[in-house]
């Protein structure tokens, strides 16, 4: 969001709501219709925000 000069509250404007920003904010899950919304209003791809982590706590 930084490199793009994007804030939180463009973020809201374009279709963020606030539980969705906590999300973020806290790495937690988010839906593949709000990773859309992000890569649209960033003008990116998925992989520029997505990291996949291997966790061996889930026996994987």
């Amino acid at each position: 969001m930084k490199i793009k000069g994007v804030s939180q509250y463009r973020l809201l404007k374009s279709g963020i709501d606030n539980r969705t920003l906590d999300t973020l904010k806290n790495n937690r899950n988010i839906t593949l219709l709000t990773l859309e919304k992000l890569c649209n209003i960033l003008d990116c791809t998925p992989n520029d925000i997505v990291t996949f982590v291997n966790d061996i706590s889930h026996g994987k």
